[in-house]
Formats: structure tokens, C-alpha cells, sequence
């Protein structure tokens, strides 16, 4: 979902589009959020949050975010790029940073904020054949989404927009 609101009313925030460089392929690592979150409760995300004061930006944000989620240290993130901003329909103005991960490394999940934590093979996500387009009402509008299933989770909205972002950086054709 993107939102129509002007960027700058919009909260920033930064997430870790982590891809991990497994022995059979890329994978991406991502988690479920916690069922009692305010925002975005139960839903499949990427590590990351709000801009705090003190980051001097995106990426350091996408890494203390990370850190503090799933207890991945930021020096084992080798930083890959950033996409373009992604403008929610919650109100955040979020910039997806990239970043390699070189197995292995131990993830110490926040219970508070993440149920899960798993990854999905990149050839999936990036994939056309596997994503489709969904609907739903929100305050009288239809709001149109993107959403990958996969296994027994429901990857979708913001999160499912940032890797159609993430696969037509890659060159997927149009």
C-alpha cells in the first residue's frame, strides 16, 4: 500500500532487507510481529522502526532496529544500497536498506515485538508467478496491495511492496 499523504507528513522509519547467502541461494529474513503490537500486529515485516533522535540515518536506524528485534549485530550486515522510500498507508515514510548476511550468526528474537523470525528464498519472492494483487476497504477506499503467499504465512503490504521494489531493482521485467 502506498499512501497518498505528503512524504513529509509521514513518519520516517528504515527497515534491514536482510538477504542471507545460504549455500543453495539468497534467502530473505523476515519476521512475524508479535499479535499485541499497536502497529502493524501479527504481520509479516521486516526488522526495523522509527528514526530515533539520535540516527544519523537510514542505515543506522535500519541496524539499531534490527539489533534490537532479532539480536543481529550490526557488523555482521555488510550494507548493499538502499531503494527508494516506501510510504505506507499507516503514515510511515520508510526507507528499505539492503544488506548481506554471511551465515552463521545467531538471532536472539525481542519476544515482545517478534513471534518469528524465518526466511524465504529470494528466487521466490522475486519472483512474478508468486505475488499477487489484493484489496481491502479502508475507510470507504479500496486500497490495493501486494501479497506473496508463503508456506503458512501471508507476506503483504508494505512488506510485499518493498520486494516487488527489491525485484524490479534486480531487473525483473515489466
Amino acid at each position: 500500500m502506498r499512501d497518498d499523504a505528503a512524504p513529509d507528513r509521514l513518519r520516517p522509519a528504515a527497515v534491514l532487507v536482510p538477504l542471507v547467502d545460504r549455500d543453495e541461494g539468497l534467502t530473505v529474513l523476515l519476521t512475524r510481529r508479535t499479535d499485541h503490537l499497536h502497529h502493524h500486529p501479527g504481520q509479516v515485516s521486516f526488522p526495523g522502526g522509527r528514526v530515533e533522535a539520535g540516527d544519523r540515518d537510514a542505515e543506522m536506524t535500519a541496524l539499531r532496529e534490527t539489533h534490537e528485534e532479532i539480536g543481529l549485530h550490526p557488523e555482521r550486515v555488510e550494507l548493499l544500497g538502499a531503494l527508494s522510500e516506501y510510504h505506507t498507508g499507516t503514515g510511515f515514510r520508510v526507507t528499505p536498506v539492503v544488506g548481506l548476511i554471511q551465515p552463521p550468526f545467531d538471532l536472539t528474537p525481542d519476544s515482545f515485538e517478534v513471534a518469528e523470525i524465518f526466511e524465504v528464498p529470494l528466487s521466490f519472492l522475486i519472483d512474478p508467478a508468486n505475488r499477487r494483487q489484493e484489496q481491502l476497504l479502508i475507510d470507504g477506499r479500496a486500497r490495493t496491495y501486494y501479497a506473496m503467499p508463503w508456506q503458512h504465512h501471508h507476506i503483504w503490504g508494505a512488506t510485499a511492496g518493498m520486494l516487488v521494489m527489491l525485484s524490479r531493482f534486480l531487473g525483473e521485467p515489466d
